[in-house]
C-alpha cells in the first residue's frame, strides 16, 4: 500500500511539471502552419524589433520578444524582454505566471524586489552588470529611484510566453465589484474611486 501511494505521488508531480513548462518539441524547432519548412532561412530565426527601443520620456518601458512576436521562440522554453526606466519610474508590482524572470543591468542603478508565499521581501540594488532571479509566480518589482539616470536592463524568461498579471492593473481595472475591493483593502468608497482612476477606459 505504501508503494502504491508513493507511485502515486510520484505520478502527480511528474504530471504537475510537465504542465508548468512549454510543451516539448518533437522537432528541432516549430514550424509555423502553412510553411514549408525547406524555404525557412536564417531571418526565421532572427528578430529585430529590439534595435530602436526607448521608451516614452518620464515612463517605465518594456519591448517584450514572445512566441507572439518572434514565433520562432515556440515551444523553445525562453523569451526576453528589453526594459527602459526613465528616471523616477517604476515597474510596478506583478508576477509572471508561466516563466523565471532573470534580470540583468545594462546601465545604471535599479531597485528590485520580491515577495514570496510567507510575504517576506527580498530586496536589493542592482547596478550595471548584475542579475537578479525573479522565481515563477512571484510578485516582484523594479524602480529607479535616480533622479537623472536612465536604467536600461534585459530580461530573460524560461518559458517562450511567461505571461505578466500587473497588480495595481489587474485589481483595479478589471471590473472586480467594488464591495470586494472595499472589504479586502479596508478603504472608503472615495478612496476606491481615486485607485481606479488611471485605470478606468478613456473615451
Amino acid at each position: 500500500m505504501a508503494t502504491m501511494k508513493l507511485i502515486v505521488v510520484l505520478t502527480m508531480t511528474t504530471v504537475v511539471v510537465v504542465c508548468a513548462r512549454d510543451p516539448e518539441l518533437t522537432t528541432d524547432f516549430a514550424v509555423p502552419v502553412g510553411t514549408d519548412a525547406s524555404m525557412i532561412t536564417g531571418d526565421f530565426f532572427t528578430f529585430t524589433g529590439l534595435r530602436n527601443f526607448s521608451a516614452m520620456p518620464s515612463t517605465f518601458g518594456a519591448q517584450k520578444v514572445t512566441q507572439i512576436e518572434f514565433p520562432a521562440l515556440t515551444g523553445l522554453g525562453v523569451g526576453v524582454t528589453l526594459l527602459e526606466y526613465k528616471p523616477n519610474t517604476l515597474n510596478p508590482p506583478h508576477t509572471h505566471p508561466r516563466g523565471t524572470e532573470l534580470i540583468y543591468v545594462m546601465a545604471g542603478r535599479l531597485d528590485v524586489g520580491l515577495i514570496d508565499s510567507a510575504n517576506k521581501l527580498y530586496s536589493a540594488q542592482l547596478q550595471k552588470g548584475d542579475l537578479f532571479v525573479f522565481p515563477q509566480g512571484l510578485v516582484h518589482f523594479q524602480i529607479n529611484m535616480s533622479k537623472k539616470q536612465t536604467v536600461r536592463a534585459i530580461s530573460a524568461f524560461g518559458s517562450s510566453n511567461a505571461g505578466t498579471i500587473s497588480l495595481p492593473r489587474n485589481i483595479f481595472g478589471s471590473g472586480i465589484e467594488d464591495e470586494v475591493l472595499l472589504q479586502a483593502f479596508k478603504i472608503t468608497s472615495a478612496e476606491l474611486m481615486m485607485l481606479k482612476a488611471p485605470f478606468m477606459p478613456t473615451m
